[in-house]
């Protein structure tokens, strides 16, 4: 391909990502999106495990509403402590380096798991902290490393992919589960599989925009070359970059704070509910309306098919009529689910037909929430930002989990479970919506922006 402009009589040759926008994806960069998606499908599929886990463990350790609430909640607080601190190592150490040690993080824990004694929910409880240590570095980490080597006009679709099949892994644990049955060590020892991955990721390069932020400016061109699929030499001419040693807190609070509390509090109202649902749905559908462990597995395909359909509508439309009417579209949709699930749960359909409304909108959001969040922060700072704003809002995973536990109260899920504690809990979580919304009109739109123009 000709990589000029004729401008007049004269020719302009393209710059490095002027090449990138003008050209076809290549296979390299296909393989860079399919390592992200499958990582994220493969880390939330032990994640969303689990709530899995948790519905077993109900009847097998006669767990309280307050314990089962503890594991899920831990669960949570190890995504807070994994975003903040992976996003800051994404930017001072690098994508790739950020990436495998997320994966190996989980895998780990993972499999410590396994080998508990009965009865130790307090242990479980520990090991799932490191478990979303791992899981909550990985969104931050892939997003921004997707978004930096793929064309403008594709990026929220392309950097969005990395979220868009996250359901999957809650399809794949309802598969799991409705071949396990009731073992749940078994069920575990699924989520170590994906230590393959590590595999895949030595064959792709490290980001040219993190080797221009460290003054690196040929394994920059390197990069490019692997993903344009051409020689070195035959890249464009690169953008001046600001040289950065160390991603800064200080020029974060300094130059970003008004992205930073938009993605805090945005993310938080988003992540309340859908997490929830991810963490206790299936112990409600089991305990609460009385459908069996096969059959909630069933349900809970669906539930994952339906989500994973939200997250690509969102990517899809946050290139056409933008990342904020699509967040705030979503939102308000979920916010109705939300009030639907608290006033209308006669019976346990009328529950799953919200629970599939909330999830396809309120949850399916994720398909553009972080790839919008990472673009609201300059290349020095972007993974930085975006984890330190993501993390702060994931402290809804801990608080989701956790009040559901507390309404269900401290008698055994499994003997006693009070469905009015869904008319408090789901009316909270469609108040949250609906401030979630309006928050993210309030972001700067990035619709077609070059990401150093950001």
């Amino acid at each position: 391909m000709n990589d000029s402009t004729n401008v007049g009589q004269g020719t302009i040759a393209r710059t490095a990502y002027e090449q990138i926008d003008a050209r076809p994806l290549t296979g390299h960069q296909k393989s860079l999106v399919g390592l992200a998606v499958v990582g994220n499908i493969s880390e939330f599929f032990d994640m969303f495990l689990i709530g899995f886990v948790v519905s077993l463990l109900t009847d097998a350790w006669s767990l309280t509403g307050v314990e089962a609430g503890v594991i899920l909640a831990c669960s949570g607080l190890g995504t807070v402590i994994g975003s903040i601190m992976w996003g800051g190592m994404s930017d001072r150490y690098g994508r790739k380096h950020a990436f495998q040690w997320c994966v190996i993080c989980f895998v780990v824990f993972t499999a410590l798991s396994v080998f508990l004694p009965n009865r130790a929910w307090v242990l479980l409880a520990l090991l799932r902290v490191g478990v979303g240590i791992g899981v909550g570095g990985l969104n931050i980490t892939s997003i921004p490393y997707v978004q930096e080597f793929v064309p403008t006009k594709q990026r929220g679709v392309l950097a969005g992919l990395a979220s868009v099949f996250i359901p999957l892994g809650l399809l794949l644990g309802s598969i799991s589960q409705s071949l396990v049955g009731d073992n749940w060590r078994l069920l575990i020892a699924l989520g170590v599989l994906p230590v393959f991955l590590l595999f895949w990721l030595r064959t792709v390069p490290e980001s040219p925009r993190f080797y221009q932020t460290k003054g690196q400016d040929d394994q920059a061109r390197a990069s490019l070359a692997w993903a344009l699929e051409i020689e070195p030499n035959e890249v464009g001419s690169l953008p001046e970059m600001k040289v950065v040693k160390k991603a800064s807190y200080r020029l974060l609070f300094s130059s970003h704070m008004k992205p930073l509390v938009i993605i805090s509090l945005g993310s938080f109202c988003f992540i309340l509910g859908s997490f929830a649902i991810q963490s206790w749905g299936q112990t409600l559908m089991k305990d609460a309306f009385g459908f069996s462990t096969q059959m909630v597995a069933y349900l809970f395909m669906g539930v994952s098919v339906a989500d994973c359909i939200g997250r690509f509508g969102s990517a899809w439309l946050a290139d056409r009529i933008g990342r904020r009417w699509t967040m705030f579209s979503f939102g308000i949709i979920g916010a109705v689910g939300c009030f639907y699930a608290a006033f209308f749960h006669n019976s346990g359909w009328q529950f799953y037909v919200a629970i599939l409304i909330i999830m396809t909108f309120a949850d399916g959001v994720f398909g553009i929430l972080n790839a919008f969040g990472g673009e609201q922060f300059s290349n020095d700072v972007r993974s930085t930002g975006l984890g330190l704003g993501y993390g702060i809002g994931a402290i809804a995973k801990i608080v989701g989990p956790a009040f559901m536990g507390i309404l269900v109260g401290g008698s055994f899920v499994a003997q006693h479970i009070d469905i009015s504690v869904i008319t408090t809990a789901f009316t909270f979580f469609g108040v949250c919506l609906v401030i979630g919304a309006i928050t993210y009109l309030f972001a700067q739109e990035t619709k077609g922006k070059k990401l150093e123009n950001l």
